[in-house]
C-alpha cells in the first residue's frame, strides 16, 4: 500500500499529502470527541496570540524554569498520539493546492479503479482518518474519507490513492 496521496488535476500546485506524518500535525483532530463535541470554528491566529499570551504570562508568574506538570503534560501527549484515533480537514491542503476557477468536483480515486466524488464548495466538510487507535490504516487505507458531520462515520471512504480536482 502505498501511503503518498497526490491531489492533482485542475490545481495550481500539484502536491502530494503524507498521511504518515500528520501524527505530529497541530492541525490535527481527535476523532473520539470531534463528532460528540459541538464544533466552534476558531481563527488560527487568534488562537495563536492567546496560547501564546498565557505561555508568556505563565513564564512571568513561574518564571523560565520547567515545573514538574510540564513533563506529565508532555508524557499525557505522548500516551495520546500513541492510543488516539486522528484525523486532519481535507480543506486546507484544498485551499494549498488552489484549485482552478473552473473546477467543480473533488474526486477520490480508489485502488479499486472507483471514484467517489464530491463538489468542490463541499470540501470544507471533509475529513481524513489517518490514525485508529494509535495504529496507522494499512489494511485499507492510508485514509478514511468521513463528512465532518459523522454521516459516514461507520462506513467511510476507504482505499484512497489519489484526489482529483475536476
Amino acid at each position: 500500500m502505498e501511503s503518498i496521496i497526490p491531489i492533482q488535476g485542475k490545481v495550481k500546485h500539484v502536491i502530494t499529502l503524507d498521511p504518515t506524518v500528520w501524527i505530529f500535525d497541530d492541525r490535527r483532530i481527535d476523532l473520539t470527541t470531534y463528532f460528540t463535541q459541538e464544533q466552534i470554528n476558531i481563527d488560527e491566529m487568534e488562537q495563536y496570540k492567546k496560547d501564546m499570551g498565557k505561555h508568556w504570562s505563565r513564564e512571568i508568574m513561574e518564571g523560565a524554569t520547567f515545573p514538574p506538570t510540564l513533563k506529565t503534560e508532555a508524557k499525557y501527549e505522548k500516551t495520546k498520539m500513541l492510543t488516539g484515533t486522528f484525523g486532519i480537514l481535507l480543506q486546507q491542503f484544498i485551499r494549498i493546492a488552489g484549485p482552478a476557477e473552473d473546477a467543480k468536483t473533488i474526486v477520490f480515486e480508489l485502488a479499486n479503479g472507483e471514484e467517489f466524488s464530491v463538489p468542490l464548495e463541499e470540501g470544507d466538510r471533509l475529513i481524513f482518518k489517518f490514525s485508529d487507535e494509535g495504529k496507522p490504516l494499512r489494511e485499507d487505507g492510508p485514509v478514511h474519507l468521513l463528512f465532518t458531520d459523522g454521516s459516514n462515520q461507520n462506513d467511510p471512504v476507504r482505499n484512497i490513492h489519489a484526489i482529483r480536482i475536476d
